[in-house]
């Protein structure tokens, strides 16, 4: 009988550990819906974390983790990726570095697992929009600011800015306008695509005063996303430098359960 693929929950991975602890939660959440195991593996970063602060265990690297089971004989994999859209980590990073793993290991099976994000499914879009609500008071004149960290790679802020109309069409009257930002961008004119940065936007009439509620399109806790993470600074900054000016920060996407459900759809797919 062939042997069951293992399930591999991958990040782009973080120095922060509480990225690598959600990711942890997440894996486990998503091996009680699938019924099968799901090991929580980051591209990158994730191993220069002290394991003191991940409870005893270390964070575990793709490529050396694919590396050491398939030395021990397991042989087939479906890799589900933890991306909103086409990063360069998925396009470019994660095959130039299977075919190198395939040369020494041509028993290697692997098939990855579609993004999140797809066309004519707006539950991502969902998500955002319930935490939106949840921010909301009785009055209907907030604005919200869609953000995502911000990406060199233009079809990847398009599933930002698709993301932003479709939670506008979800809230509808309930706030006065959505608008999708980046918390950065890499210099230079071919990055506009990214325009406007949170910062920038902040500092813009009518969005310098009244209640803004930032969309929170990041996965997991770390640097960025975290209680004090960049984006939080960039709120706060704006909030001194306007005093008429009320931030609200949204729920990270991985907090609602129905990212388990896309998910799942995502892993069925590569089956």
């Amino acid at each position: 009988m062939p042997e069951a693929p293992l399930t591999l929950l991958v990040d782009n991975g973080s120095l922060e550990p509480a990225a690598t602890l959600a990711l942890r939660g997440l894996a486990v959440r998503l091996s009680g819906r699938l019924g099968r195991p799901v090991a929580p593996v980051s591209l990158l970063h994730s191993s220069g974390i002290d394991p003191q602060k991940l409870g005893g265990e270390p964070a575990e690297i793709l490529f050396p983790g694919l590396e050491h089971r398939l030395t021990a004989g397991q042989n087939d994999f479906i890799l589900l990726p933890l991306f909103f859209g086409p990063s360069r980590a998925l396009t470019e990073y994660l095959p130039e570095n299977l075919t190198r793993l395939r040369e020494k290991f041509p028993a290697l099976r692997l098939k990855i697992a579609p993004p999140l994000h797809a066309a004519r499914d707006n539950r991502l879009a969902q998500i955002l929009a319930q935490h939106v609500r949840a921010e909301l008071d009785s009055s209907n004149g907030a604005r919200v600011a869609l953000v995502d960290h911000g990406s060199p790679v233009e079809a990847v802020t398009a599933v930002r800015n698709e993301l932003a109309q479709q939670v506008a069409g979800l809230l509808g009257s309930r706030v006065a306008t959505v608008a999708p930002a980046s918390m950065e961008r890499r210099a230079g004119p071919e990055y506009d695509f990214c325009h406007p940065l949170l910062a920038d936007l902040l500092a813009e009439s009518p969005w310098n005063s009244g209640r803004v509620i930032v969309a929170m399109q990041f996965l997991l806790p770390g640097r960025h996303a975290g209680l004090d993470g960049d984006v939080a600074k960039i709120c706060r900054a704006a909030e001194v430098a306007h005093p008429g000016l009320k931030m609200h920060m949204t729920k990270l996407v991985a907090e609602h359960p129905l990212l388990l459900d896309i998910m799942a759809d995502r892993w069925r797919a590569a089956r």
